[in-house]
Order: structure tokens, then sequence, then C-alpha cells
């Protein structure tokens, strides 16, 4: 398999980055931590072995990004206000300097998004803000209110940042017209899943706004953790 070490010093976040590539041709996904996890995560759980096949055999290439968590929203020391804006600017690193790597490897202009639990988030939120970017997004035991992050703070950075605040209110032609036709959406969750009500909660706020999506649920006991995420690979990456 196709390994690749990628690090450089990013001026919109003013630190360097770290990334992992992971095979060499096929559908270029975009992948997440969980909540402060490290750009190796992915291979460390066990993910990218889970997936092999698929990778190997040129299906899908990863690119699994670093968090700058611990600098936004799990930074309790700075202002909400502060938080958010660090988020911004991790989004804007994403955008304009790993989405033109991922497109420079792959010649496609839209990637797939995706992650576990926080990662989950990430990559629900950054598909809905960027609609024209991204063709697949699938979220594995994800939550999508961010009010638990911002100590009773609110303003419009928050707001645009938080999936289940600004879906509902959504009415722009264009936005509903890419969520609808362009993207498919994956939402899954565990029957024991600590976020299991965040996903019935985002299902719900979908299906109120007309857009196609699929709540997977699985039951059988299963939990908020990796072996579950890892059988979730397994069925959406074929």
């Amino acid at each position: 398999m196709n390994r690749e070490y990628h690090k450089w010093w990013s001026s919109r976040l003013n630190r360097d980055m770290e990334l992992l590539v992971f095979g060499h041709a096929g559908q270029p996904v975009l992948v997440f931590p969980t909540s402060m996890g490290k750009f190796y995560e992915y291979e460390d759980r066990g993910m990218v072995g889970a997936i092999a096949g698929q990778i190997e055999q040129g299906h899908v290439q990863l690119f699994c990004v670093d968090s700058v968590d611990t600098e936004s929203w799990y930074c309790k020391w700075a202002h909400p206000s502060g938080r958010v804006w660090r988020h911004i600017q991790y989004e804007d690193y994403i955008l304009n300097e790993v989405l033109p790597l991922m497109r420079q490897r792959s010649g496609r202009r839209r990637v797939a998004v995706t992650g576990a639990s926080f990662g989950g988030f990430h990559c629900t939120n950054f598909a809905l803000r960027h609609p024209d970017c991204v063709s697949h997004c699938i979220s594995m035991s994800g939550a999508y209110d961010i009010h638990p992050f911002l100590d009773g703070y609110w303003d419009d950075n928050c707001y645009f940042n938080c999936p289940t605040a600004f879906v509902p209110n959504t009415d722009d032609p264009w936005y509903l017209g890419q969520y609808r036709s362009d993207i498919r959406w994956i939402f899954a969750a565990g029957e024991h899943d600590i976020c299991r009500a965040a996903n019935e909660q985002i299902s719900g706020i979908f299906h109120a706004k007309g857009i196609p999506h699929w709540y997977d649920f699985w039951g059988l006991g299963a939990v908020h953790d990796w072996p579950l995420w890892r059988e979730m690979a397994r069925k959406y990456f074929t």
C-alpha cells in the first residue's frame, strides 16, 4: 500500500501541520480525526487496515489530517469567540491547503469527507459549508451541536458552524440544491451510542429540509467506539 507522510508550515494556522496519505488512486477521502485526535489515528486504530483491500485496489485514497481541537473547541482557557475563530482558520487550512493537494493527486474537484465522533461534526460541518467541494459525507457516530463548547456565548461565527442551528433555517436555493442532489449523506450510529440521539436529530433536520440521506442505525448492542467504526468503514467504503 502506498503510504506518504506530508508536513508543511501553514500560514493560515501559523504552525506546522502534518497528514498521511494512503493509496495511489480512486475516490479521494478527507479523514477528520476524533476529538483532539492526530493525523495518525486512523492508521493506529485499525481503520486503514479495515479497508486495506479497497485502498490497495485503487478504489479509495485516504488523506488523514491533524486536528487543532485543543486550540479551538477544547481550548477552555480561550474566550469562546477565539475558539470558533481558531476553527475557522482550521477550515481555511483544509479548504486552501489540503484540498488542492487532494485535487492534484486525484484529478477530482469534489472529495469525500468522513470522521467518527467529533470527526463526524467536522466532516458534516465542512460539507454543509462547502457543498460544492464535497461528493460524499460519511459521519460515523457524529455530534453536530457546538453549544456545549461555547459556555453560553453565541455569535454569527458560532451559528454558521453549528449544523443543528443553521440548517433548519437554510433557504438559499444554491445550498439546498447542492445538499439535495450533489452530495451522498450517511449518518450512522449504534444502539448504545452516546451520539445516537444526535444522529436521530440531524436526520430529522434533513428530512424536514427535504435533503436525501441515509441514517444507518446499528443494533446488536453497538457502542460508540472503534470496533463499530471499523465495521462501518468496511460497509461504506466498498
